[in-house]
């Protein structure tokens, strides 16, 4: 005996086709179907062993449900959360999220890209790893639904969601003028980055704000990872001892930075202050609570 299809069902149990679809899609309350329907449609269809052809369905419709994902590094814990986020708003509106880790590599995300356009993804939401448009512009296709996230391209007619990095990075070292730290040293991401350059604007501001003066030195780093953290409190730390706290552009960099203090037998913040950008769920089980 063959299974039966949508039109079979439907006949058995004297109801149309569209609402055994709209039932077994998910879409019973959506559509004020009757919850005595949609359990009789679904006892059917459990009965019968019966699922949906998704393929030929989202063939007829041009439509998959699915959205891809590119982010940076999803073993960082901040792209880690959002990632989380993003897959469980897309799953309370009935789509899927296809995950992809670009490793900070233009090269790989492009290729990334093409991937998910290849898998006829709806749209895509994109943490872009390039320092220009210029490095997105040759897969950028008008007609693709693309919303970028965290990083952006100012000069790029694209929709984004990200931070008031600018305001942010003023309302923190901010805090640690009020706290009376007149040499303040600056942990910064990647260089050119649209995320970074705001971040270390408001530091600029900040500080200028308060009339102190501005070292170029005290600004370091390269990445947003750990290694870069712990490599750049180093050579702070060992090069200009009047530094009384840091500012760190990342929760990957702040914890290099804490690193290199606890080599150097200092205490948080006895010795030395430290504010991160960014708070991750760790942060209040540290010893000394991290400000972020």
């Amino acid at each position: 005996m063959t299974k039966p299809n949508l039109k079979d069902i439907a006949k058995e149990l004297g109801v149309s086709v569209t609402t055994v679809s709209r039932v077994l899609n998910g879409r019973a309350e959506r559509y004020r179907i009757s919850q005595k329907t949609a359990e009789k449609v679904l006892r059917y269809a459990q009965k019968h062993n019966f699922s949906l052809n998704e393929v030929a369905r989202q063939l007829r419709l041009k439509k998959t449900h699915t959205i891809g994902l590119i982010v940076p590094d999803i073993s960082n814990p901040f792209f880690a959360t959002m990632a989380r986020s993003i897959e469980i708003e897309a799953r309370n509106q009935h789509h899927f999220v296809m995950l992809c880790d670009s490793k900070d590599d233009t090269a790989i995300e492009a290729e990334l890209i093409q991937l998910l356009k290849n898998r006829k993804v709806d749209g895509l939401i994109l943490a872009p790893v390039g320092l220009e448009s210029a490095d997105f512009d040759k897969t950028k296709d008008p007609a693709f639904p693309l919303v970028m996230i965290d990083r952006f391209f100012q000069d790029a007619d694209i929709p984004y969601v990200a931070s008031d990095n600018f305001r942010g990075a003023c309302e923190a070292v901010d805090l640690l003028i009020r706290n009376g730290h007149r040499a303040i040293g600056c942990l910064q991401g990647i260089p050119g980055t649209t995320t970074n350059e705001n971040r270390v604007s408001g530091y600029r501001h900040a500080l200028q704000q308060a009339g102190l003066t501005l070292e170029d030195d005290y600004i370091v780093g390269d990445s947003y990872g750990e290694e870069s953290g712990y490599q750049s409190a180093c050579q702070l730390l060992d090069t200009y001892p009047e530094i009384t706290a840091l500012f760190c552009l990342s929760n990957l960099i702040s914890l290099g930075a804490l690193q290199a203090i606890a080599e150097r037998e200092k205490l948080v913040p006895a010795d030395i202050s430290i504010v991160s950008f960014d708070e991750q769920p760790y942060s209040r089980f540290l010893s000394t609570p991290m400000t972020t």
